[in-house]
């Protein structure tokens, strides 16, 4: 099969950071070809250099689509090649109807006359394609991430799309509307369509990679075929960090667990706007020195139930008591918690984690400037001190702390959030799905913080969704179902299949 695609010697730099380093990169003309590699490996950067986001003369090297060298100076001009890019963050607008998201900035008109009757019956066709039962006219902002990730899809096929860039697809997404995406990639393979997908989650890359391509350091490592049997997890790891990683979970030396730092009793918290419990009698606890993992289905009410302990910032009607150190406390706001030891890692880390248009020094000092303050007077010399410290500690790959945050790979982002919140200096630290949409190698090291945080006498609270993951770091498991914590497992006795029975209840 002919190449649709030949990158050839791509070069882009930033200030202080040379983010790809003549890469070559080829696509065959009908396949489903992956692109991995470790957060910060250059793989986005080659996408938007692609799809003209990063506009020719910005970059170097030649770009051959359809055996023509190409010169993109905008995203549109790469859309009338038939390249489209879909990124993890959609671009739909939340108020406007399905067929006006798929159409707009390409309006089906005649004379500046925008033709509804004819949007909505192309609309439904796309729909149709992407196997949607969904009416043109319903709103973006009534539909879940998974339908809307397919609407994205059928506005590419709109604009005629030969080849389809998917950046992270299924990052938001839950097991079935994930798995409803592959299916669609895979028939639109047969419609024709060319797929470039860029993905951490390397079972779904197995699953569905005809050729697989590694970048590291913004350098191509290789292209792995499964024709070959070249695409399984241990190769794929073993070139996206330069090094085999036998266990991905860090296994600590020692276990030296002590009293129970924090403990929860017939916990229960209300939605006003919901009309239910998001949490129902819950009790908990967590001793010094452990990792207590806490698994579930997406909506069981894991984050309801962190959030509600940790200053109840989204006002639920709470019953019940926490007690830190065996001392009844009242945490009525995020700082109460803060001051009695407690701090939360959000699940949303551009959303609520971060501040993406400030630099690392002032993200991880926000959460406790009293700290550097005299006479309400920030000390920046001692903020630079503290910045530093976390960036050799935590290993952020930065060339300066005055960098902005939204700059860094996701899995840097996460090391700023977690050096936010050790600043506070905590007792018990709640981490709120820790890896989310960080690559293999950037895991490890979360892994191993944590490892060396407990060791240290922290207590973690985890929320995962990613069961490997939680029966890799636990000492003891949580489950939860509809509000309730239904099950409560010593590592030693859990399985998939026990919190799967558990998560279902």
């Amino acid at each position: 099969m002919a190449n649709i695609l030949e990158m050839r010697n791509i070069t882009k730099e930033f200030p202080g950071v040379k983010a790809l380093d003549q890469v070559n990169f080829e696509v065959e003309e009908g396949e489903i070809h992956c692109l991995v590699g470790e957060n910060g490996a250059g793989k986005s950067t080659l996408m938007k250099v692609l799809s003209g986001v990063y506009p020719h003369g910005t970059y170097s090297g030649d770009i051959v689509l359809n055996n023509e060298i190409q010169s993109f100076s905008r995203i549109s001009d790469s859309e009338k090649k038939g390249v489209a890019i879909i990124y993890q963050e959609l671009a739909l607008i939340p108020d406007l109807s399905v067929y006006e998201n798929i159409f707009l900035g390409h309006e089906i008109h005649k004379r500046g006359i925008v033709n509804w009757h004819d949007t909505k019956a192309e609309a439904a066709k796309m729909l149709k394609k992407v196997k949607l039962e969904v009416h043109p006219a319903t709103k973006i902002i009534d539909l879940g991430v998974g339908v809307q990730q397919l609407i994205e899809i059928a506005k590419a096929l709109s604009k005629e799309v030969k080849l389809l860039i998917l950046d992270e697809p299924t990052a938001a997404l839950n097991e079935s509307d994930s798995e409803n995406l592959l299916e669609l990639l895979k028939d639109l393979k047969t419609q024709g369509v060319t797929s470039i997908m860029i993905s951490h989650k390397l079972k779904e890359v197995i699953a569905i990679a005809d050729t697989v391509t590694v970048l590291r350091d913004g350098k191509t490592i290789c292209s792995l075929k499964a024709s070959k049997g070249e695409v399984n997890e241990k190769e794929i790891i073993k070139y996206m960090v330069g090094r085999e990683i036998n266990d991905i979970f860090p296994k600590r030396l020692e276990k030296n667990f002590g009293d129970v730092q924090l403990e929860v009793k017939n916990w229960s918290a209300f939605d006003r706007k919901l009309g239910r419990h998001v949490v129902k009698d819950a009790n908990f606890n967590v001793r010094k020195g452990e990792i207590v993992g806490i698994a579930g289905l997406m909506g069981a009410g894991r984050t309801e139930f962190a959030l509600s302990i940790f200053g109840n910032s989204k006002s639920y009607d709470i019953s019940g008591e926490v007690l830190v150190n065996n001392k009844t406390v009242s945490l009525k706001k995020p700082k109460d918690a803060i001051d009695k030891g407690l701090a939360y890692v959000s699940e949303d880390r551009k959303g609520n984690g971060l501040i993406l248009i400030q630099d690392i020094k002032q993200n991880i000092t926000v959460a406790n400037l009293n700290k550097l303050a005299n006479y309400m007077v920030i000390n920046k010399n001692e903020e630079i001190e503290i910045a530093e410290k976390y960036r050799e500690s935590m290993n952020i790959k930065t060339p300066s702390i005055e960098q902005k945050v939204m700059n860094l790979s996701g899995g840097n982002q996460q090391k700023v959030a977690l050096s936010k919140w050790l600043f506070v200096e905590p007792n018990v630290l709640i981490l709120d799905e820790p890896t989310r949409g960080i690559d293999v190698g950037a895991k490890y090291e979360i892994y191993t913080i944590m490892n060396e945080l407990v060791a240290k006498g922290l207590s973690i609270i985890m929320i995962s969704s990613e069961l490997p993951e939680v029966l890799g770091m636990s000492d003891r498991v949580y489950v939860m179902a509809e509000g309730r914590l239904t099950g409560e497992l010593p590592i030693e006795e859990a399985t998939q299949e026990k919190i799967m029975e558990m998560a279902t209840v």
